[in-house]
């Protein structure tokens, strides 16, 4: 059915929903802000930009591997949560969890993937999930991956949030955008404590 048709991680998932929809961000230099009296949601920490070029639609991995160490070469102090890509698709999601494992090792923070609950709103989706990843450290909540009714077993060990976590301290989370041909784009944004 529709509403379970996004189901990144899960056993029988077989590919994305389509969705609509924009979003924006205001980037500024912190004082400017400040200055101002904006409301600051957090802060821009470390990027990542690459491409790979393995497949047009089925992801290798090693650009997503790239992108999240440049996104994290800045950052001092662990990444508590990731917005995964996960998109649902069969290669794409063990593409990227190999890529996870291949930068954390055995301890990879708590992920989620939001297109489960919203669907791939394609170019809006990089920052839709960083609204989600903001809201989530602003309001201490983990938006669980929805509609995982059997976990894939490549998926083992990895701590992927099937239900909504309440009252977490989340200072650093990770958002990963990764598109059609190899072109990967990651951010980490960090809670401000101004």
């Amino acid at each position: 059915t529709p509403d379970k048709a996004s189901r990144p991680y899960d056993q029988a998932r077989d590919g994305f929903v389509i969705a609509g929809g924009g979003g924006m961000l205001v980037l500024e230099e912190l004082e400017h802000a400040k200055a101002r009296g904006a409301k600051i949601y957090g802060e821009l920490v470390g990027y990542g930009a690459t491409s790979d070029g393995y497949d047009m639609v089925a992801p290798s991995g090693e650009g997503a591997t790239r992108c999240m160490h440049q996104a994290m070469a800045t950052v001092q102090g662990d990444i508590d949560y990731i917005n995964t890509h996960g998109t649902s698709t069969p290669v794409g999601d063990m593409a990227e969890l190999k890529a996870i494992r291949n930068v954390f090792g055995n301890s990879t923070p708590a992920m989620s993937s939001t297109k489960s609950l919203t669907g791939h709103s394609l170019g809006a989706t990089g920052v839709q999930e960083a609204i989600y990843s903001l809201l989530m450290m602003q309001h201490n909540f983990v938006a669980a991956s929805a509609n995982v009714d059997q976990l894939d077993e490549q998926a083992d060990g990895f701590d992927i949030v099937t239900q909504r976590r309440d009252n977490v301290t989340i200072d650093r989370v990770l958002s990963n955008s990764f598109g059609f041909g190899g072109t990967n784009a990651c951010l980490v944004f960090q809670r401000y404590n101004g």
